[in-house]
């Protein structure tokens, strides 16, 4: 499914194609309290932030301490991924409660409209998108190289999934022919089809992997229930797995390939769904690797084929985030954000949620707490693991993730990509 700004259903289908809002770039954090008795709160948060921003070195640094160039990372880190470089400055609350940190803009040199985003490391991330374009950096986002695959202009690319600098796996959604799967080991230097949806009546809307191997990709309901993808290689062959075990969907349901962010999996078999554009937005989830399913209702927007979840991020297999609502220009979306703290059998409307719709969401690594939201018309942040949001930027994003190295990017529209940074 999806969202679209304007150009109506598309073969009863919902295909986020939009214009988004926001332009220029980041506007830093700037946070403003709701309250004056929040602004200890917000100003403690921003230097977590920023500290988290600087990356690992930073975090296990005292605030004051200088900064020693030859000090290694401290956290391990794939044999894929580079060594972190230290941050240059020592950092303090006060030199980063300032509104110069946030997301910085890098040129891409693309104007295609990204909403499938993997985030490696700091120095390492994928992106995809519109006109079937792929790309890559392997140095924070300096350089970008075009790697697409061959022969793909006319797909729209929605979700990727990078196992490390030279492998990844990127879903092309639509009806039929139009949702495919490609493969790369070699850093996009080519790529294989893997997958060709053979069935006019499935969509595919996005894709997740539980480990190196095993992975599942998710199509819109067909014959009243999602149906799911499975594959066993990394993605080198797909089968569709029985629907038996998945629950009937509602009258008009299905899932928004927005963010790449409607499927997601912890852990080595737990997966979630996030749904919409029925009576009741709800989320699946199975413990068995996608065989079978059980569906909980949510607080976000429904009853309309523009409202629902849009984003689902997991901290482990209890913590959960939903965020959303109606993805419509000036529609309000009030409850626009939910958490659950059972593995999402129960979810809670957020107490303060973000003031608009959003389209995507990442954790932290290494973190309880601190979670970032984005979508067309702006970031959040939450410092209470997702129980009150508030707005530092105000540029348009559709996804975003973090690495393990705390490298976090964001990316949309007109070729907008953006790291983390303090």
């Amino acid at each position: 499914m999806g969202s679209n700004w304007g150009t109506g259903r598309e073969g009863g289908r919902w295909t986020v194609w939009g214009t988004g809002r926001g332009a220029g770039r980041g506007t830093g954090l700037g946070l403003r309290p709701r309250g004056a008795g929040r602004r200890v709160v917000l100003t403690a948060g921003v230097a977590a932030l920023a500290t988290l921003a600087a990356g690992p070195v930073a975090m296990a640094r005292p605030a004051n301490a200088p900064t020693d160039a030859t000090a290694s990372p401290t956290s391990s880190e794939s044999t894929h991924t580079p060594a972190h470089t230290p941050a240059r400055d020592p950092l303090s609350a006060a030199s980063l409660t300032t509104p110069h940190a946030g997301w910085r803009l890098k040129d891409s040199g693309s104007t295609a409209r990204f909403r499938g985003l993997a985030a490696v490391s700091r120095t390492i991330a994928w992106v995809a998108g519109t006109a079937g374009t792929v790309l890559r950096t392997h140095d924070g986002g300096r350089h970008w190289s075009n790697i697409s695959p061959p022969g793909a202009g006319a797909l729209e690319f929605r979700d990727i999934e990078a196992f490390d600098a030279r492998r990844a796996v990127v879903l092309a959604i639509g009806e039929g022919a139009a949702s495919r799967v490609f493969r790369t080991d070699d850093a996009g230097a080519t790529w294989t089809e893997s997958f060709r949806n053979p069935d006019p009546q499935a969509f595919y809307d996005c894709l997740t992997f539980f480990d190196r191997r095993h992975g599942i990709a998710l199509s819109d309901p067909v014959d009243g229930k999602y149906r799911i993808l499975s594959t066993g290689d990394g993605g080198r062959s797909w089968r569709v797995l029985p629907s038996a075990g998945m629950p009937p969907a509602q009258q008009g349901e299905a899932a928004f390939a927005a963010s790449g962010q409607c499927l997601v999996s912890s852990g080595s078999r737990d997966a979630w769904i996030a749904t919409g554009g029925a009576a009741t937005s709800r989320v699946l989830h199975t413990t068995d690797r996608g065989r079978t399913w059980s569906v909980a209702d949510t607080p976000l927007p429904a009853g309309d084929p523009a409202r629902g979840v849009f984003a689902l991020a997991v901290r482990d297999r209890g913590h959960a985030l939903a965020v959303g609502g109606d993805y419509r220009p000036g529609r309000p979306s009030p409850h626009a954000a939910a958490v659950s703290d059972d593995a999402g059998t129960t979810w809670t409307p957020a107490a303060e949620p973000p003031t608009a719709y959003r389209s995507g969401a990442a954790w932290f690594p290494h973190s309880r707490r601190l979670a970032l939201a984005v979508g067309p018309t702006g970031s959040d942040l939450t410092f209470d693991g997702g129980r009150t949001w508030h707005t530092f930027d105000n540029g348009s994003y559709d996804t975003v993730d973090c690495a393990p190295d705390l490298g976090c990017w964001a990316a949309g529209e007109q070729g907008r990509i953006a790291r983390l940074e303090p």
